[in-house]
């Protein structure tokens, strides 16, 4: 449904989708079954009250012959006018347009709400997903690997979360023109969440597309983004975990792409990183150990489509050819270690470390610890 598809009749039919939709006790299984029990909502909510009941219960079927209220009834008109403005979409089940990856799944969403390039929602697609308080290596791997992967013709699917999520939608979208991403949201589509990533927002929406299953006017709720995520691993042909804490909604996406038949990969890190233990445990259960993107694009078949930047390293740090640099390791290490190894005074080790760290080459850790990013 889009600013060219504002019929009268198509917008009728659209009114009773998300009247499906937002009716109380309904989710994605049970309206599967009243669809194929009674065909398009319009037949749900002309059949009777028996006929209801005796597919979804009693409950949930005198919830189906209720009038419509105010607020449903305000909800549909805001939807149809969001439907209008161009570059806006809502994708149903019966919608030639939904995306064939989530017909897959157990429980694709039955409306889908789209902003933006309907194209990528058919495309190849690969999830980067990972760690909100992300390191400073594990942004420039996420950025490195979207950009090499959407370069090489993949879609870059993330959830524009803070840390590695965002950072793989720019990484995805380095290259004007020639980059792809889809950002999966835990809102409606008139909400931006988080907030700090509004210009981000924009831009995919200019040049990717943002999808969400959720209605206008649903706010950041905390049970809706694992939900997100299967949505995430659902339009992906495989998952790459970027960093992830031992227990983080990053790996419950992993588990679900697994759970889907999508390749899982994660990139390993430092035994001493918290960052590192969710990348270790996903690949001690079976996850296709990663150093770079090229890695991806030959277990999934791209093969020779690849550009030269897939086979880009996991970071990109200029040589440094410093004493210090040379002592540091990708293990963190404290200052007091540094100064004994390298014989600098404070005064001169103080101004080394901060040199590497204007030049990205090593990251300042909680705690003072020090450690290589290149």
């Amino acid at each position: 449904m889009s600013a060219a598809a504002t019929a009268p009749n198509d917008e009728l039919d659209l009114a009773q989708w998300i009247r499906l939709t937002q009716t109380h006790g309904i989710g994605a299984i049970t309206a599967q079954h009243l669809l194929a029990g009674f065909g398009l909502p319009a037949a749900v909510f002309s059949a009777s009250a028996a006929a209801l009941a005796a597919v979804v219960g009693t409950a949930i079927a005198r919830e189906l012959t209720r009038p419509v209220s105010s607020g449903l009834h305000n909800l549909i008109a805001r939807t149809l006018d969001w439907c209008r403005q161009p570059g806006n979409h809502v994708l149903t089940l019966a919608d030639p347009r939904y995306p064939p990856a989530l017909l897959t799944i157990p429980d694709p969403p039955i409306l889908l709400y789209a902003k933006g390039r309907l194209d990528l929602l058919r495309q190849r697609c690969v999830g980067v997903v990972g760690s909100r308080n992300a390191t400073v290596q594990g942004i420039t791997n996420a950025e490195t690997f979207a950009e090499a992967l959407s370069q090489a013709g993949l879609t870059v699917v993330s959830g524009m979360a803070l840390g590695i999520d965002a950072a793989a939608h720019v990484g995805a979208l380095r290259h004007v023109g020639s980059g792809a991403t889809i950002a999966v949201i835990g809102t409606g589509q008139d909400i931006v969440y988080p907030a700090r990533n509004r210009a981000l927002a924009h831009r995919i929406a200019s040049e990717g597309c943002i999808v969400s299953e959720y209605a206008l006017g649903t706010p950041a709720v905390a049970a809706n983004f694992p939900r997100r995520n299967r949505l995430i691993s659902g339009l992906a042909c495989g998952v790459l975990v970027v960093e992830a804490a031992e227990k983080s909604g990053s790996l419950i996406t992993a588990r679900v792409a697994a759970d889907q038949g999508r390749d899982v990969f994660a990139i390993p890190g430092s035994i001493h990183s918290p960052l590192s233990k969710g990348c270790h445990v996903l690949i001690k259960q079976g996850a296709k150990l990663v150093e770079s993107a090229q890695d991806i694009l030959e277990e999934i078949s791209v093969g020779e489509r690849n550009t030269p930047s897939a086979s880009m390293p996991v970071v990109l740090a200029q040589p440094c050819h410093s004493v210090l640099y040379d002592l540091l390791g990708f293990d963190p290490v404290d200052g007091d270690t540094l100064a004994a190894l390298s014989g600098l005074d404070a005064a001169a080790l103080a101004t080394q470390l901060l040199e590497l760290e204007l030049q990205g080459l090593l990251e300042v850790l909680p705690g003072g610890a020090y450690r290589r990013l290149g």
